[in-house]
């Protein structure tokens, strides 16, 4: 029996683009596990019926219901051990140090280049909540927002210092192998590569050339990504 997973969609259901979401896909591949997407959109009520709250990821489990894709990883590494997505409580510690700066300062850059592109592949009944709820957050509009991303770029790359010098060294932030910690910043990463064209990487960047090959792990799961 597959896991349902509730997976943040464009206007297109094919087009899935949350980093949170992307790190449960990623995660569920590595452990090989069947698993039917439902497209969920910002203003569906569906996931608060029967999760008790209003975002995604969510999966449903043989009756198990876990939000929120850090818990969610913890949970399939418990109940499907191999092959790990920590390889031990040492990697479990470092995935959460990723996990914690992806989101606290990774996603929060990524946001300022792709705001307003968002508005442009969100279904049309979320686009005034989107743009109140955003605007409200960053205290301008997402034209100011996202304005000049051109000129901030190489900021933002230099941003990704550690794990590109990570890199030079490792083929993956696990090490030997990818680890959930790559599934983090790959899953988030995925974000501006499915819902923007907006160049964030040279093609020449260690950083780049990672994701090349996080995209083609799993059977091509994030190459074949719909993009904008």
């Amino acid at each position: 029996m597959s896991i349902v997973l509730y997976d943040l969609a464009g206007a297109d259901p094919d087009l899935r683009f949350s980093p949170y979401c992307w790190r449960t896909r990623f995660a569920l591949a590595h452990k090989g596990l069947p698993v039917e997407t439902v497209p969920w959109r910002f203003t569906d009520g569906a996931v608060i019926a029967f999760s008790g709250q209003g975002k995604v990821p969510v999966i449903q489990d043989a009756g198990k219901v876990v939000s929120d894709s850090w818990a969610i990883a913890d949970y399939l590494e418990e109940q499907a051990p191999t092959p790990t997505l920590f390889g031990g409580p040492t990697g479990r510690a470092h995935a959460s140090f990723v996990n914690a700066w992806a989101d606290s300062i990774l996603v929060g850059a990524i946001a300022r280049f792709i705001v307003r592109d968002l508005l442009d592949i969100i279904d049309s009944k979320d686009v005034d909540y989107f743009r109140s709820s955003r605007e409200a957050r960053f205290g301008a509009t997402l034209e100011a927002v996202q304005a000049g991303r051109e000129d901030r770029v190489a900021a933002f790359r230099d941003l990704l210092l550690p794990v590109r010098l990570h890199l030079r060294k490792h083929q993956w932030l696990g090490g030997a192998a990818p680890s959930y910690a790559d599934h983090i910043v790959a899953g988030t990463l995925m974000w501006p590569y499915c819902a923007s064209r907006f160049e964030l990487l040279e093609a020449n960047d260690p950083v780049a050339q990672w994701q090349g090959r996080m995209l083609d792990l799993y059977g091509g799961l994030g190459r074949a990504a719909k993009r904008a």
